[in-house]
């Protein structure tokens, strides 16, 4: 494929996004990567059957977003049938809740799935013999219980005919275990995957681990009798963790590789958390107390900027047994805490730990008030011991609730257990309990990859606002590395003194994109000359506010709410048999032909509209009045033109019919329209806006010194000094530029004009927005946060004007 993302975007069906949970914003990325879908089951001249696809995303990317649009998708194609399957049970339960259970605050579709005037539901299932013809019915199973159902017939139990005979889609999560076959395989043999008609007991697993020998002996078969069993099969492959550095792996996945975007490119785009090594020549008590301290602190810059965020610490051990005896001294550790144990680390060089006490002495919480919160936040019942042998349901709902207000763990004692399939945003420590190496020469070994592949998980961004700012989910302060809140933004791996396993890690946490090769700091400051200025010391710049959005103002809909509409009415034919009767009852019901008809909402009667709104529970009287302030009751929504009044209807049916609607016929009609609106009204309130008015601040006030942090494989970590010196421009205002092609090239163009504007104005003073000053739209309060501010000072008679301008530069996307 080598069209562009804007190409892939405009194959999404507004259809296919009506149907998602329209709580979870659709990412640039995620709309290219269902356009990619949808492009490929219609207009793809490449297209195989049976099919396989892969999407490599990153961990917190939005997989099962994906997954779920896919769903849809081929339902429209119509697939009905469906298989979810993973290595694990946990996933399995989280998946059926993020599918079926529409209270889920991680449920993935809208609450109403509909398709033209036709309403749908998720089905959890079986077997296909009773599955709806109309709705999506998903098989929920780990791999190898669906290889014993079908190895093993039992009464309902699924077969292969089942397959053979009803086009399926099969969706395998964490996708990069069916790959054990592929890893040993040689350059000849490489193409000879798993879903290739060779039968795996032909082939050598001597090279695979026990574990993986089992595997290839079971499950790998089935998954690949049922992907071969119809031509119309669909294998959907899902992981953010697959191995491309393997050349058998990279010459199977490359060719069915629909959609990639992995950690570097999910960092890149701010969406994770920043990864910061440490290593402290500590015993292990100390490493787990001094990780204490930084996430107490942690806790406090959250509460004293209005944010709830209860941090959680993963301390890893190597095995069991070891991991009970960590869990029991560090129970000891928090008993007997003192002052003098939180002394002794209050002495050492670290950056992170001289921040935390500085910032206790600040705001006068003493240690002995320290230790008095540590030993309630970190009790014995608020730290989890968990491990294959005591894991129970009661910890599986802690674990898979570490967000939530209710939930008071704040420190998991672990193995390998969450190496996989552990979904937490509040992780913001990892404590390395051991001190091995499997390093071959200085390369990353197998531990090492997969403790980097676990950071990566951790890395998903904890999502938070800040005042006036709407930028939940990505990165705020990367150009503004000093700033406090920064701690909520990275990911602390803890590790003893080790520089050869740290230079190991590092390696590979370059390698599966979750750090940045280089990354340098750069001062970016206020010129000293600029602050010697009336014009700094007094000068002011204008700024509108974000706020809440009370919708006073909407007092009907708006254009966004949709008044036309089209219905098709059933043809009408029936058919009756009876089947125990020698005689057969046939009634047929013929109709002359088709028609149209042009309704108004109220047309169908008062009576009906209200019987249908009270089927949707939208439309209860409190909830219409939280979007529409105004509304003075249910009467004034149906008949008011601002509201349905003005709603129309296109009937298709038979001319009999149309013509003198039957009730039944009349509250379906009104049912869809309602349904569809109640869609509408939700899509388009907001929750905030932007003022229209704006407010002065001092300019010292609003541009700061910062240190910036920037990647050094980014075009942005090149100063613009290097080509121009802007040290030396009296109306650029900071001492460097670090920034994209497109701003450099503004800057550089603003050279050549800026004697133009001397003529006209008395000062010109330009200044780069490094997130100083973001303003906020009118309609949505979105964050904008223009890359440049201009300020130019205008002598008229006796009065001064000043203009404030703001600048964004943009590529030629933008230029027709």
């Amino acid at each position: 494929m080598v069209n562009g993302p804007d190409f892939f975007k405009s194959k999404v069906s507004d259809e296919i996004i009506k149907n998602l949970n329209p709580a979870f914003a659709i990412r640039e990325y995620q709309r290219e990567a269902i356009g990619r879908f949808a492009f490929y089951f219609s207009g793809f001249a490449g297209k195989q059957n049976p099919s396989q696809l892969l999407f490599h995303m990153a961990t917190g990317s939005g997989k099962t977003l994906i997954m779920a649009s896919n769903i849809l998708h081929l339902y429209t194609l119509g697939y009905r049938n469906f298989v979810f399957f993973v290595n694990s049970t946990n996933i399995i339960e989280k998946t059926k809740d993020n599918f079926l259970n529409q209270n889920s605050s991680k449920y993935l579709f809208n609450k109403n799935i509909t398709f033209g005037n036709k309403q749908i539901k998720i089905n959890a299932v079986e077997n296909f013999d009773g599955s709806f013809s109309d709705d999506i019915n998903i098989i929920f199973t780990t791999i190898q219980g669906l290889h014993t159902r079908m190895n093993e017939p039992k009464e309902n139990a699924i077969t292969i005919e089942d397959f053979s005979n009803n086009k399926t889609v099969l969706i395998s999560d964490e996708a990069h275990h069916i790959n054990a076959l592929t890893k040993i395989k040689n350059g000849k043999q490489n193409q000879a995957s798993l879903f290739d008609n060779n039968k795996s007991e032909n082939i050598d697993i001597k090279g695979l681990t026990k574990t993986e020998q089992e595997e290839v002996k079971s499950w790998e078969n089935t998954v690949m009798n049922i992907f071969n069993s119809n031509p119309d099969n669909i294998l959907l492959e899902y992981t953010a963790t697959i191995d491309f550095y393997n050349e058998n792996i990279k010459a199977k996945y490359e060719p069915i590789t629909i959609f990639q975007y992995d950690l570097k490119e999910y960092r890149k785009d701010k969406y994770s958390k920043e990864i910061e090594v440490l290593q402290a020549d500590l015993d292990t008590m100390d490493r787990c107390l001094q990780t204490v301290i930084i996430s107490q602190y942690r806790r406090k810059i959250a509460e004293k900027n209005g944010i709830f965020l209860k941090p959680v610490i993963l301390f890893k051990s190597k095995d069991i047994k070891t991991s009970e005896a960590n869990w029991h001294e560090f129970g000891e550790l928090i008993k007997k805490l003192k002052s003098t144990d939180l002394k002794k680390l209050e002495k050492l060089d670290s950056e992170n730990l001289k921040t935390a006490f500085n910032y206790f002495k600040r705001n006068k919480i003493s240690l002995d008030n320290l230790i008095k919160e540590l030993k309630i936040d970190f009790e014995e019942s608020k730290c989890l011991l968990l491990d294959s042998k005591n894991i129970t349901p009661d910890k599986q709902l802690l674990l898979n609730s570490l967000e939530d207000k209710y939930n008071e763990v704040r420190a998991i004692f672990a193995v390998d257990m969450l190496n996989e399939g552990w979904d937490v945003l509040n992780l913001f420590d990892i404590v390395r309990l051991y001190d091995t190496r499997d390093a071959k020469s200085n390369k990353p070994g197998s531990t090492t990859m997969s403790e980097a592949q676990l950071i990566g998980r951790g890395a998903r961004y904890y999502p938070f606002v800040i005042k006036n700012g709407n930028d939940k989910y990505v990165r705020k302060f990367d150009e503004d590395a000093e700033n406090e809140l920064r701690i909520l933004e990275k990911l602390l791996y803890h590790s003893a003194h080790n520089p050869k396993y740290i230079q190991e890690l590092n390696t590979a946490l370059i390698q599966i994109g979750i750090k940045a090769e280089k990354t340098i700091s750069k001062k970016f400051e206020v010129k000293v000359d600029i602050k010697r200025t009336d014009w700094w010391s007094k000068g002011i710049v204008f700024q509108n506010k974000k706020i809440k959005n009370d919708r006073t103002d909407i007092k009907e809909f708006g254009n966004s709410i949709k008044r036309q509409y089209s219905y098709n009415l059933h043809s009408g034919f029936v058919k009756e048999d009876e089947i125990l009767n020698t005689e057969k009852l046939k009634l047929e019901k013929q109709f002359s032909g088709t028609d149209t008809k042009q309704y108004k909402l109220t047309d169908l009667g008062e009576n009906i509209i209200r019987h249908a709104l009270n089927k949707t529970d939208f439309y209860s009287f409190n909830n219409l009045i939280s979007y529409f302030p105004s509304l003075s009751s249910i009467s004034d929504f149906i008949r008011s033109k601002d509201f349905l009044s003005k709603h129309e209807v296109l009937v298709t049916g038979p001319k009999e019919i149309i013509e003198n609607l039957p009730q039944k016929q009349k509250l379906d009609i009104a049912i869809y329209i309602l349904k569809q609106t109640a869609k509408d009204i939700e899509n388009s309130a907001t929750e905030y806006i932007g003022t229209k008015e704006f407010e002065a601040k001092m300019v010292k006030d609003v541009f700061k010194d910062k240190v910036l942090k920037i990647d050094g494989d980014s075009p942005r970590a090149i100063d613009l000094n290097e080509e121009i010196d802007l040290r030396a421009k009296r109306w650029y205002a900071q001492n460097s530029l670090f920034g994209t092609s497109e701003e450099k090239d503004f800057v550089k163009f603003f050279d050549v004009v800026v004697e133009k504007l001397k003529k006209r104005y008395l000062d010109i003073v330009l200044f780069r927005n490094e997130r100083d000053l973001p303003i906020y739209n009118f309609n949505d309060g979105a964050t904008f946060e223009p890359d440049f501010i201009l300020f130019l000072k205008e002598m008229k008679t006796n009065k001064m004007m000043i203009y404030q301008v703001f600048i964004e530069p943009k590529g030629n996307q933008f230029k027709d």
